[in-house]
C-alpha cells in the first residue's frame, strides 16, 4: 500500500508546514475599539508611542502693547490649559510667564479673531513665525478680582469662627474644672 504522501516519504511531508489558523474573534476584538462618536478604530498601544514622529516646536511672536515676545511652543499645544497630559504646554501659560498677566485676564487674537482656549494651535492655523496679539480682558479681570474678594471674606469668616470655637473650648474646660474640683 502506498502512503498518503503519494509514495514520496517523510521528506515530502516535512517540507509542508501545517496551515495556521487565523486569530480567534476574541483576539481580533481586542485590537479594535469604538470611540464615543461611534467610530470603530484600531486600538493604540501606549508603549509603541516612542516610534511616533516628534512634535515640531514653533516660534510664535506675541504682541502685547508695543512689545513683542518670542515664545517657542509645541505646534500641537492649545491657546490655554487642557487637562490632557500629552500636551507639552499652552500658549497662555507661556505668555503669562513672560508678561506677568494672569492667564484668565488675557485674550489671544490670531488673524483678528479671538481664539477659544481649547483650540489647538495647528488646527487654528498658527505656524512657525506667526503673530498673535495679546489683549487684556477687563471683564475677566474684574470677575476674577470679585471672586478673590469673596473667597477672602469667606476665609476671614472661617478664621474668626475657628478662633471663637477655640476660645469656647478653652472656657468649657475651665467651667468643668471649677464645677468639679480635683480630689485632695
Amino acid at each position: 500500500m502506498r502512503s498518503r504522501t503519494g509514495g514520496r516519504g517523510a521528506a515530502a511531508a516535512a517540507a509542508f508546514s501545517p496551515i495556521e489558523e487565523s486569530p480567534s474573534a476574541a483576539e481580533k476584538a481586542g485590537e479594535w475599539e469604538v470611540r464615543p462618536g461611534g467610530m470603530l478604530v484600531q486600538m493604540r498601544n501606549p508603549d509603541a508611542d516612542f516610534t511616533a514622529a516628534p512634535v515640531p516646536t514653533i516660534r510664535v511672536k506675541v504682541k502685547f502693547g508695543v512689545v513683542y515676545h518670542e515664545i517657542y511652543i509645541s505646534s500641537q499645544a492649545t491657546f490655554a490649559r487642557r487637562r490632557r497630559r500629552w500636551l507639552s504646554g499652552d500658549l497662555k501659560k507661556a505668555v503669562s510667564a513672560k508678561t506677568g498677566l494672569h492667564p484668565l485676564d488675557m485674550k489671544l487674537m490670531y488673524k483678528s479673531k479671538e481664539r477659544e482656549s481649547t483650540a489647538f494651535l495647528d488646527i487654528a492655523g498658527v505656524k512657525d513665525k506667526s503673530k498673535v496679539v495679546l489683549v487684556e480682558d477687563p471683564t475677566a479681570q474684574a470677575k476674577r478680582l470679585l471672586e478673590m474678594r469673596k473667597t477672602d471674606k469667606m476665609e476671614k469668616a472661617a478664621k474668626s469662627i475657628s478662633a471663637i470655637s477655640l476660645e469656647i473650648d478653652r472656657l468649657a474646660t475651665k467651667v468643668v474644672e471649677s464645677q468639679n474640683p480635683p480630689p485632695p
